[in-house]
């Protein structure tokens, strides 16, 4: 009987091993149907979703991103690639749409990206295929609910924050990019309008997130909600080390080389980028938020 037992529970071990999914290259599985894609010495990551009638992919950023994400996608699974969604207007992000179109995708995007797009064609940009418009849009594809969140002025133009209700799994560019100081000058962000949008992805029902951008030591694996209340946290921790520097007596022209956040030295660009951050904010605080634009 102890034999038996034994190989019993060698044939559910080995069947294990035979079963075991087997993925491509700088792809993390996060959830049943659910990957992430992206090398992270590019430090650009996507994600995919595939259904029983097709996939659902987020993110070319370009082309060469683009092809090995259509790679990990086919290596995947043999169901067809349906849409590729563009989470904004950036050429960093919103290139190398050629590569899903050719591999027969609907491509799309916020139709604020859409038109910007069209004016301002990227070296390796190609125009969507179809567009969105309003504040929201649910796309189902073999039972799978994909829900594109548009929160208005924030960072760029058309800015979508994607969500999988039943996964609670969530998809965010550039808005969030966790343990890693705010990027550079902080460029084409209403600070304003951003921390608005940052409290209402907060507010919406996920767990974990797939961030384009990470400071973290495996950003394949994404993040979670808390990823969002630290940049809350971070943005409002800036603004009052500015003041408190006013307050202090301190020339406005030297609070930018003043300031300094210990709680954040561990996150990425610390260092290098810190004083462009408080730049951006002290500025935008003194002169208004900028860009800005009618509804």
């Amino acid at each position: 009987m102890k034999h038996v037992l034994v190989l019993f529970l060698m044939i559910i071990v080995c069947s294990g091993v035979a079963f075991a999914e087997t993925l491509p290259p700088h792809t993390a599985k996060i959830d049943t149907g659910v990957y992430s894609y992206g090398d992270p010495a590019q430090a650009y990551f996507s994600m995919f979703v595939v259904t029983s009638e097709g996939v659902l992919a987020i993110e070319s950023v370009n082309t060469n991103h683009a092809k090995g994400f259509v790679e990990a996608i086919r290596a995947v699974t043999d169901k067809p690639i349906r849409y590729l969604f563009h989470s904004h207007n950036h050429w960093d992000h919103a290139s190398g749409g050629q590569v899903f179109h050719d591999a027969g995708a609907t491509v799309m995007a916020h139709e604020e990206a859409y038109q910007w797009m069209k004016a301002n064609p990227g070296p390796d940009m190609m125009v969507p295929d179809a567009s969105w418009s309003g504040k929201r849009k649910d796309v189902t594809l073999g039972g799978t609910v994909l829900e594109l969140h548009y929160l208005g002025m924030n960072h760029g133009m058309g800015m979508t924050v994607f969500l999988l209700p039943k996964q609670r799994i969530a998809y965010i560019a550039d808005l969030v990019d966790p343990q890693a100081i705010l990027f550079n000058i902080v460029p084409d962000f209403n600070i304003k309008e951003w921390e608005r949008s940052l409290k209402e992805v907060e507010q919406m029902e996920f767990d974990r997130a797939i961030y384009a951008h990470s400071g973290k030591a495996d950003p394949l694996l994404g993040g979670t909600k808390q990823d969002v209340r630290d940049y809350i946290q971070f943005l409002q921790d800036i603004r009052g080390a500015i003041y408190a520097e006013f307050k202090k007596g301190t020339n406005w022209m030297m609070i930018p080389k003043a300031v300094r956040l210990p709680q954040y030295k561990d996150w990425w660009m610390y260092e290098e980028w810190l004083p462009m951050n408080v730049w951006r904010i002290l500025l935008d605080d003194s002169m208004g938020p900028f860009p800005w634009r009618p509804e």
